[in-house]
């Protein structure tokens, strides 16, 4: 069985694929002072859950975007699971040319990303992932990744508004019966959740019009749901990508996986 983690700013995703299959799928949150023992007891607890054992596990593969958490990380990876992880990093192999000023500056979730799209629905590709920042990711026919646009995430537009507004409650994401509403909360879902969805049919619409071509457009990300449900310009919303690109990095890099 091959393990995953795709650790990002909010959240930690953990993966197990047998094979082609996502047998099961966790999320924890990601907490800048855990310890490895913490870490490490949650993942055990998460394992024992689906009758799965550290034995069971032939290879590891992590994607991070959040560097201070990785040396507790990484030595509770070791210490609990009992392998050393591959980790997605600069020079590994994805089956993506990235051709970008710097693909040091790459992000390691972006990387499970396209390889991801790429694989599974081809090129030319934009994906759009719905994270903490919402990243559009552009994939040519030839499998190069050549651009992207970084923007804030629907749960940090929500934060501020009622972080800056000190009268401004804080609220729950969903998009209202209607954009036009009487009451306090309704207002702010509404100009936070159908100005998202103009804000993302906006930007596909320029990333198109720019690269002259049509392109599939696949979504991924917890909060793309409230957004893919709402829009006909996403083609495919698929929730497991960045965990199923970790599964074609370790193909691509011959780890032993059954």
């Amino acid at each position: 069985m091959l393990l995953v983690f795709d650790i990002g700013n909010t959240e930690i995703k953990m993966g197990v694929f047998r094979d082609d299959d996502l047998v099961a799928y966790w999320r924890m949150i990601t907490g800048s002072r855990k310890t490895s023992d913490e870490y490490g007891i949650t993942m055990l607890t998460m394992l024992q859950q689906k009758n799965i054992t550290p034995g069971d596990i032939d290879s590891i593969v992590v994607s991070s975007v959040v560097p201070h958490i990785m040396h507790s990380f990484l030595n509770a990876v070791r210490r609990y699971i009992g392998k050393e992880p591959f980790q997605v990093a600069p020079g590994i192999k994805t089956g993506i040319c990235i051709r970008c000023d710097n693909p040091k500056e790459v992000g390691a979730d972006l990387i499970a990303d396209v390889s991801a799209a790429y694989t599974l629905y081809g090129g030319p590709c934009l994906v759009v992932d719905f994270g903490t920042a919402t990243k559009y990711e552009v994939i040519t026919e030839d499998g190069a990744f050549v651009a992207a646009v970084i923007a804030p995430g629907l749960g940090i537009s929500a934060e501020a508004m009622c972080k800056s507004a000190a009268q401004l409650p804080a609220i729950e994401i969903k998009k209202p019966k209607k954009i036009l509403t009487a009451n306090t909360i309704e207002c702010m879902q509404a100009g936070l959740v159908y100005g998202y969805i103009g804000s993302v049919e906006y930007i596909i619409t320029k990333i198109k019009e720019e690269m002259n071509q049509e392109m599939k457009v696949v979504a991924t990300g917890g909060l793309g749901r409230v957004i893919v449900e709402e829009t006909d310009v996403i083609d495919v919303y698929d929730p497991m990508l960045t965990l199923k690109g970790l599964r074609v990095i370790a193909d691509k890099n011959k780890l032993k996986r059954q």
